[in-house]
């Protein structure tokens, strides 16, 4: 059985009003890798809705050399200037003290945090057999352990609030695969496998985690794309289905892939599968439901991995 949550998490009758106003006044955002992009997009439209932002950029080049704080205090001048408040911060999410400090300068200025979205990322694509192992460490390093440092070091806050909305920035890249991305990639799904257990542990505190797999062109895909797609596949195109995704009413476990206007949620599902038997198990019995073990007709996905042993064991015993 699938967990309620799984569904979608937004009530039948907030998805059927269509008047309803996504808000965030009195809130306080931290928007990591937003000093342009899709991160200045989310934190322009969250101070466009009430939020206090906190804008995070390391001011590096794509690679993820370099830095400097001008990128992340033009986008507050920007928020300034729609009559919101916002402050930068130019520490780099794989630094335990720069994440600290983060959080740190949040608190003192605003007293709270409500929000995170962990956007920060840089690429080194090289063909596997040509990765150099320092490419594989700091783009995972920056993706997913940058991730999960600054996710850390908001959880007790959101606990003590009883109130948190978290969100991590995937990639088809991950959930699918590209080539020269194999660092860009694990660490990509690293994040909605991050995910999927922090829905679990932030549901008695009513902290919410979802999951962002965005298509947009920015300085990061601007080399991966034809320049005629830049008008297509704008940020701003985005960015409203991340509104959703951290609001009062967010669903959990929720991986959203967005752009060009397009919004698709995806899962990963598991086939019914079929017991072969135990007595005189051999590769060949297993071949031969070949047919069977890979048929997705009936597939299904799981909000937490003790339902896929449950099936398991269902199965087993003839259920």
């Amino acid at each position: 059985m699938l967990h309620p949550l799984n569904n979608s998490g937004i009530s039948a009758k907030k998805r059927i009003n269509q008047n309803m106003t996504i808000s965030f006044e009195g809130k306080v955002a931290i928007v990591t890798g937003a000093g342009g992009g899709l991160g200045r997009c989310h934190a322009l439209e969250l101070a466009r809705r009430g939020a206090k932002v906190v804008v995070n950029d390391l001011g590096g080049s794509v690679d993820g050399s370099g830095g400097s704080s001008e990128a992340a205090d033009k986008v507050v001048e920007e928020i300034k200037a729609l009559g919101a408040e916002a402050i930068s911060n130019g520490s780099s999410v794989t630094d335990d003290a720069g994440v600290a400090n983060l959080v740190k300068q949040t608190m003192d200025a605003f007293g709270r945090i409500d929000i995170l979205i962990n956007n920060a990322g840089i690429l080194r694509d090289k063909s596997f057999a040509k990765m150099d192992q320092k490419d594989w460490d700091l783009v995972v390093d920056v993706h997913l352990a940058g991730s999960a440092k600054a996710t850390k070091a908001v959880w007790p806050i959101m606990k003590e609030q009883q109130y948190g909305r978290i969100m991590m920035t995937s990639s088809s890249s991950g959930l699918y695969g590209n080539f020269g991305q194999a660092n860009y990639g694990a660490a990509k799904l690293g994040l909605a496998g991050l995910m999927n257990t922090l829905k679990i542990e932030g549901q008695k505190d009513n902290i919410k985690v979802n999951t962002l797999a965005p298509v947009a062109f920015t300085r990061m895909t601007e080399n991966l794309m034809p320049p005629e797609a830049e008008a297509m596949l704008k940020p701003e195109f985005v960015s409203p289905g991340v509104m959703i995704l951290v609001s009062d009413d967010a669903p959990t476990g929720t991986i959203l892939c967005a752009g060009a206007g397009v919004f698709a949620a995806a899962q990963v599902v598991e086939a019914d599968g079929v017991y072969v038997g135990r007595d005189n198990l051999t590769a060949e019995k297993v071949l031969e439901n070949w047919d069977q073990i890979t048929d997705f007709s009936n597939s299904k996905p799981f909000f937490m991995g003790g339902e896929q042993t449950g099936k398991f064991f269902e199965k087993a015993s003839g259920k």
